[in-house]
């Protein structure tokens, strides 16, 4: 199905862009509101709310897109006469010593690996680490600040779908899966490690970019998912708001609590992000270089959301704070470090999601713990002087937080492995 798009400037007719119905850009730029809005925001700032049209037309059409390289691997490898379990075994083996250790590999896996060892040439290695590098600075904050504002999301049914059918981010399984994202940011952010050949953060890409094509195959099979509505799920266009969501959003968003993340920062994370993103697949037809053309897509998401997630987005929603609870057994120190990120996780996703949002499901109190952030404020404003004046410093502090989120991250797995395995079943 296509939606008749507004004409693009310059451009006498348009033809039909394929967008989701779902997606409501179109229709909410035509209403009187927004274009009001609009047109206030521009007389302002003298500057564009929205991408262009032919940044917006990218941007819907890449909601149809996966990843066929990736999907190739996957269909022959995976899901061919090798099976799941061999091929995840080829996979382990080519990530460590080489596609050339797997004898008479196929050929797809041979195409999957040649593109995944190709560093592009837009890439700038001091850019990645310095974005990598902002990552370990924030430690365990950023698992905090992702997990509260991905729950505003998850409102959009081609979001919280996928998830709820997959079932890892939903009732007791929330906390194991949220853990296994954990891992894979830990791993990528580690000093050097998208860069670094058979480092345990390029291995963890290539994991997840896999564990993404399995769900996304599924997923679009199944009885529940209409493409027409959502399009693809896990689309080039969702993952790359993901990767935003990685970068422009913690970077402008933590300012709240105390980080001081500069403009020159944030567009260094827009470049870690992109090549993350290249790793994982991402190839969408248009990636947004700045900080203000980051803003423009993320106000495009916002104009566009449908609200239309039902049960499926209230159930994912209400697992997260809920899978920080004491477990039931806990007690003394476990018990207090539990209730502790219970608590404070509470109050980030009391920060970070819309409060016309937040009423409409059943969360913990935030109340009185929002006294925590309040009074670390000042704690965190003079650590971020601190490192920026102080060299030594900044080293001894980037070691406390690889530090303390290894041992956060330890302490919530109690000893279990993250695996980034999709071979199973869906849930219903």
């Amino acid at each position: 199905m296509s939606v008749q798009v507004p004409p693009v400037r310059g451009v006498d007719e348009q033809p039909p862009v394929k967008c989701p119905t779902a997606f409501r850009y179109w229709a909410a730029r035509a209403t009187p509101e927004v274009a009001r809005f609009e047109r206030t925001f521009k007389k302002i700032t003298r500057r564009e709310l929205f991408p262009t049209d032919d940044q917006v037309i990218a941007l819907c059409e890449d909601l149809f897109s996966g990843d066929p390289v990736a999907e190739r691997f996957v269909e022959e490898v995976m899901h061919g006469p090798i099976g799941s379990k061999a091929g995840r075994r080829m996979l382990e083996t080519a990530l460590a010593d080489g596609i050339d250790a797997i004898e008479d590999a196929p050929e797809s896996m041979r195409v999957l690996f040649e593109e995944f060892e190709t560093v592009p040439e837009w890439v700038v290695p001091e850019l990645v680490e310095q974005g990598a590098a902002i990552w370990r600075r924030w430690g365990t904050m950023l698992f905090s600040f992702a997990g509260a504002e991905t729950l505003e999301m998850y409102t959009e049914a081609a979001v919280a779908t996928p998830l709820s059918l997959a079932g890892g981010y939903a009732g007791d399984s929330a906390l194991r899966r949220f853990l296994e994202t954990t891992r894979f940011w830990m791993d990528v952010s580690e000093p050097h490690a998208l860069l670094t050949p058979g480092s345990a953060g390029r291995a963890t890409a290539l994991k997840v970019r896999v564990m993404h094509v399995a769900v996304r195959a599924k997923v679009a099979g199944h009885p529940e998912w209409d493409i027409d509505k959502w399009g693809l799920p896990i689309s080039q266009t969702y993952q790359m708001l993901t990767l935003l969501g990685g970068s422009v959003t913690p970077g402008l968003g933590l300012w709240a609590l105390g980080y001081q993340t500069t403009p020159s920062e944030i567009r260094a994370l827009l470049h870690f992000q992109k090549y993350m993103g290249y790793l994982l697949g991402v190839r969408v037809r248009w990636y947004p270089e700045t900080v203000i053309d980051s803003l423009r897509v993320l106000a495009m998401t916002i104009a566009s959301r449908s609200y239309d997630a039902g049960q499926h987005g209230a159930e994912l929603i209400e697992s997260y704070p809920a899978a920080f609870a004491p477990r039931a057994g806990h007690r003394g120190l476990t018990r207090l470090r539990e209730l502790y990120n219970f608590r404070i996780n509470s109050v980030y996703s009391a920060m970070y999601m819309a409060p016309g949002t937040r009423r409409g499901y059943t969360m913990p109190p935030a109340f009185p713990w929002i006294a925590i952030p309040l009074l670390r404020f000042p704690l965190i404003t003079v650590m971020e002087i601190l490192r920026r004046v102080f060299p030594p410093f900044a080293r001894v502090h980037e070691k406390v937080m690889l530090w303390h989120r290894e041992n956060w991250y330890r302490a919530q797995m109690q000893g279990r492995e993250a695996e980034f395995d999709a071979s199973g079943a869906l849930r219903r």
